[in-house]
């Protein structure tokens, strides 16, 4: 794999990582856990122009990995949307 192969795969990672962070799925670098749906489906929207920029200047393998992590992530992301508020919402609802 060349450099710029060995880059571009490095950035796809960055903006998987990070989404899945986005979503929850995993702790941020603090160690903590946080959503941000809108933040995830703009690093969405990136990859799939990334994906259609790069058509036919990326490998197959490369392609297929980039169409596997939108794939992941928009399935996580429909997911995360349908379900409801949190429950600490709710109880600082009541709270107040």
């Amino acid at each position: 794999m060349e450099k710029n192969d060995q880059l571009f795969m490095q950035l796809l990672y960055m903006f998987h990582t990070s989404a899945m962070q986005g979503l929850g799925k995993m702790a941020d670098p603090t160690g903590k856990v946080n959503k941000n749906l809108e933040y995830v489906s703009q690093t969405i929207d990136l990859m799939e122009m990334l994906k259609d920029k790069t058509k036919g200047n990326i490998s197959e393998d490369i392609e297929k990995v980039l169409e596997g992590m939108l794939s992941e992530l928009r399935l996580n992301y429909v997911d995360e949307k349908a379900k409801p508020e949190e429950k600490k919402v709710e109880e600082k609802t009541k709270d107040e």
